[in-house]
């Protein structure tokens, strides 16, 4: 559910959650966002930082210049300002994943956690199974066809959370039992109704069936894309996955190498969350 106001939790002695409903779901998702823009856009004093996430987010503030009281107090009324604003446009940038599917690095990962820690049908059958896919060509086809919408960046820096806008391509999963002790950084997998890419060589649960060869974070911020973060997306983006093959593959690791790689994103969209409502209504009736 949606909270019919937001919950204040102290996170610290300078942080505070704000937990907005206790469901995974874009409404819920959308009214974190609408409330982080209505935050920035009153450029209160002493907010230092705002961490949007799947249903809440943490705030940073500095407790000599504004109180968790006062902080409070105003995100409560900045709430029941912005969420009542279905019509609201937020800025989006369209960012361009190139993905090898079924890459070897994937699968050898697989293979090992199978032969070491437990047995388990590979993750790619799962997902068709678990979907009723005919193979791995319809889950290719399907995870490459909507915009995913970042809802939440965590967990590690730079990972991200992916929603598909489009529930026409709603791929589910459960997460690894027990989970890995190791993924290849830029695998791609699915968790719930979840996509992630996966930002560095770490432990994951997700299922995994795909990779790509250009970076989500970088800490020297050696590419273009980086060089005013450390993370390639911020929530409110979307992602667009490209299939590509393996020779593309090696051509855009070897740019990323020398530093020549220029990552594909539009960055002057916005995200009308109006016309995004109307168009799924649509689509919910089949017209």
């Amino acid at each position: 559910m949606i909270y019919e106001k937001p919950r204040f939790y102290p996170a610290g002695d300078r942080y505070i959650e704000v937990e907005l409903g206790n469901e995974m779901s874009f409404d819920l998702n959308i009214a974190v966002h609408a409330l982080a823009a209505a935050i920035r856009a009153a450029d209160l004093p002493g907010i230092i930082e705002l961490i949007p996430e799947m249903a809440s987010m943490q705030i940073s503030y500095d407790a000599d210049r504004i109180s968790f009281a006062d902080v409070s107090r105003e995100v409560e009324r900045l709430y029941t300002v912005s969420s009542g604003s279905g019509d609201i446009e937020l800025e989006s940038r369209l960012i361009n994943i190139p993905v090898l599917y079924f890459d070897p690095w994937s699968e050898a990962c697989i293979a090992e956690y199978r032969s070491r820690v437990t047995d388990k049908t590979e993750d790619p059958e799962l997902l068709c199974a678990l979907n009723n896919l005919a193979g791995r060509s319809h889950l290719r086809r399907l995870h490459a066809t909507p915009e995913y919408w970042v809802a939440a960046l965590g967990f590690w820096p730079g990972l991200c959370s992916l929603m598909p806008l489009d529930p026409r391509a709603r791929i589910v999963a459960p997460k690894y039992n027990p989970p890995r002790s190791w993924t290849p950084k830029g695998a791609i997998g699915i968790g719930g109704a979840i996509t992630c890419i996966y930002p560095d060589r770490t432990p994951g649960g997700y299922q995994i069936f795909a990779r790509t060869p250009v970076p989500i974070w970088d800490r020297e911020q050696k590419l273009q894309a980086f060089r005013e973060s450390l993370a390639l997306f911020r929530p409110g983006d979307r992602v667009r996955f490209i299939p590509i093959e393996r020779e593309e593959y090696d051509y855009i690791e070897a740019k990323v190498s020398d530093g020549t790689y220029e990552h594909s994103m539009v960055d002057y969209q916005k995200f009308s969350i109006a016309n995004y409502r109307k168009w799924l209504s649509k689509v919910e009736l089949g017209v």
